[in-house]
């Protein structure tokens, strides 16, 4: 395999504690959109993205790597070169379409194999500066020009995550079905007390009246889909559920623009599995959920971008557990109807002992920085002045930032 051409794809103000965990934000309503999906605990991208053409990977691979394409439970032809995991077939339809693509060997240009460290690097869009105080979505959302809506940005889980966390206030909506449930809030009279409490101008009075209105839209906007539910509850696969509302919470909200949730359990370290176990569990409902979300999401989708990261990859070599162990590069997933898709981009360094990172590692040849960026500049239209704030201290970026995107 010859070296490809290296693509450089180029928590908010605190909320009056009786809205309990929903905050709120701002950027003016348009049509362009980011959702960012944080795979935490480092997930195996050399068994997502399977470079099949590599001898290596199956010699250091012998229990756990995907057979090639054509082979039993073998994985999904992407190029001649790499394989899709088999368990996300469901996203076969967006990548014939050419909305979906991957950057191979990409990550944070840090070496920590923290799994705190790498994802506040990954959050705070400052590779090795832990200091940092905000995350690079909260930035984004800084940037963004136009009069502010409550809604403009969402999280979506139990949690503000750092990526959000700023000085502009963001919603964050719990998951499941206590997402809408009611709360002291709502009752008239309390709400009353808080509103009289909270009428003077100041910080503190603007927040609550944002957070209020954050309340209001998203309890709305999460009631129909919650009376189809059985009882309220969530759907047994998880993502699907979380994708599912999220999709309707785009279509119905206008406002906003930023969106991000995040699911656990991809430390594989023991029992990993090829095909079927551990791994293929948490990425079968992963891809369920992203082609839910894309179908769901109707024309909205076309003005959608999809941006799925972890903290790290993992060893090229299966442990002796038939796991595999904290690593450096990773592959990056962008879906969207503004994705030029059907590809897998970046530079591959190859897997051979010579190209390893620390002679253990998939190396990193394009910084996660860089496709960030090159959405922020394309699809939402920030500029060079924003983009040094959002990602201060980004090296260039080398070769075409334009390809990842269509016109």
């Amino acid at each position: 395999m010859r070296r490809r051409e290296l693509l450089g794809l180029a928590g908010g103000a605190a909320m009056a504690t009786a809205l309990g965990s929903i905050r709120v934000a701002g950027a003016e309503a348009a049509p362009k959109r980011l959702v960012v999906v944080m795979l935490r605990g480092a997930v195996d991208g050399l068994n997502v993205v399977v470079p099949y053409g590599e001898a290596a990977y199956y010699d250091g691979r012998p229990t756990i790597a995907i057979q090639k394409p054509g082979a039993d439970n073998g994985a999904l032809a992407l190029d001649g070169h790499f394989g899709l995991h088999p368990a996300l077939a469901a996203l076969t339809p967006l990548w014939t379409d050419r909305q979906l693509a991957f950057i191979h060997a990409a990550g944070s240009p840090d070496p920590s194999r923290s799994h705190f460290d790498a994802q506040q690097f990954i959050e705070n869009g400052t590779p090795g500066r832990a200091t940092t105080p905000d995350g690079w979505l909260n930035r984004t959302l800084a940037a963004m020009p136009g009069p502010r809506s409550p809604t403009d940005a969402l999280s979506v889980g139990p949690t503000l995550p750092f990526i959000l966390k700023g000085p502009v206030a963001v919603a964050n909506l719990p998951l499941g079905p206590r997402a809408a449930q009611p709360m002291a809030i709502d009752k008239p009279e309390i709400a009353s007390a808080f509103d009289k409490l909270y009428a003077g101008a100041g910080k503190q009075a603007d927040a609550y009246r944002q957070g209020r209105q954050a309340r209001t839209q998203l309890v709305a906007d999460m009631s129909a889909e919650q009376q189809m539910a059985d009882n309220g509850a969530p759907p047994a696969d998880a993502f699907a559920g979380i994708a599912g509302r999220l999709a309707q919470l785009l279509v119905q909200d206008p406002h906003i623009r930023l969106a991000f949730a995040s699911l656990g359990g991809w430390d594989t370290h023991v029992n990993q599995g090829n095909h079927t176990g551990q791994l293929a569990g948490r990425l079968k409902p992963l891809g369920e959920g992203l082609a839910t979300f894309a179908k769901a999401l109707g024309p909205t989708w076309n003005d959608t971008i999809v941006v799925v990261i972890s903290e790290f990859g993992r060893t090229v070599r299966e442990n002796g557990n038939t796991g595999t162990d904290h690593g450096h590069g990773n592959v990056i997933w962008l879906a969207g109807g503004r994705v030029n898709g059907g590809k897998v981009y970046g530079d591959w360094p190859g897997l051979a002992t010579g190209q390893l990172y620390e002679g253990r590692d998939l190396a990193v040849t394009t910084d996660f920085r860089h496709p960030l960026g090159a959405i922020l500049e394309r699809h939402l239209r920030l500029d060079d002045k924003a983009l040094a704030k959002i990602f201060p201290g980004m090296p260039p970026a080398k070769g075409n930032l334009g390809q990842i995107l269509s016109a």
